[in-house]
């Protein structure tokens, strides 16, 4: 099955998809959106839905909650969209096999994905918040990881392998929570090219909130500093 291609270019690097997290004094500039305050309300009546009104590039971490030594950034939403891809294995343009292991479709822009990425320049270690408005349960996308240990990317003539583990889910006052490691590796293998991610995933009502530690090569990540930041995360999410 393919993933959606996009008609346009983002910033080229390191990333699956050839997006690199950018350093702090890189200029970048994010859609301007109003901000409104609130908190998870009920959708109406009977309907079941719950939502966050506030914007979601209101709800990011500020850069001052990033753990110490990762200088952080908000991605202008193409940007977003390609670090997207890159944290899922699966960019935008891939054919991805088996079937029914594409990972799940989302919109882009300042109130439906908001992602902000934080850098450690001396270990090219970065620590990504991503913010995605869904219609879906958590429990959904768990099932799919379940049905899809290992997929098979292909884009561009590249293959890789895409490994996932579902691991303990993090306890925290959230709606439902689960936790991973996956690794991306070329089919072709070479030195620092293996792309590896411990992530941690809440969700609050509509809001999905995924903080990713993601390295290249076979570096331990950084247990506490991802418990950190998730943490502030999904609290300033509750707090709307």
């Amino acid at each position: 099955m393919t993933v959606p291609n996009s008609t346009r270019r983002g910033p080229r690097g390191f990333g699956v998809s050839g997006w690199v997290p950018l350093a702090a004094s890189a200029v970048l500039l994010a859609g301007c959106a109003s901000t409104v305050t609130g908190h998870p309300v009920a959708a109406g009546p009977g309907t079941g839905t719950r939502y966050v009104t506030a914007q979601l590039s209101a709800l990011l971490p500020d850069p001052t909650q990033f753990p110490a030594g990762y200088e952080a950034v908000v991605l202008p939403p193409e940007a977003a969209a390609q670090a997207a891809g890159d944290l899922t294995g699966a960019g935008r343009g891939s054919t991805v096999q088996p079937d029914g292991c594409v990972p799940p479709a989302q919109q882009f822009g300042p109130n439906q994905t908001a992602v902000a990425v934080g850098t450690d320049n001396e270990t090219r270690a970065t620590m990504t918040v991503e913010l995605t408005r869904t219609g879906q349960p958590l429990s959904a996308l768990r099932d799919q990881l379940q049905r899809c240990h290992q997929v098979h990317v292909s884009r561009a003539g590249a293959t890789t392998i895409v490994t996932t583990e579902l691991q303990a889910p993090p306890a925290i006052d959230a709606d439902d929570t689960l936790a991973l490691r996956r690794t991306v590796v070329p089919q072709v293998s070479a030195a620092g090219l293996t792309q590896s991610m411990q992530t941690l995933t809440g969700q609050v009502a509509d809001v999905r909130i995924t903080v990713t530690y993601m390295t290249f090569g076979d570096t331990k990540p950084d247990a506490a500093a991802l418990d950190e930041l998730f943490t502030a995360a999904v609290r300033k999410v509750e707090k709307g």
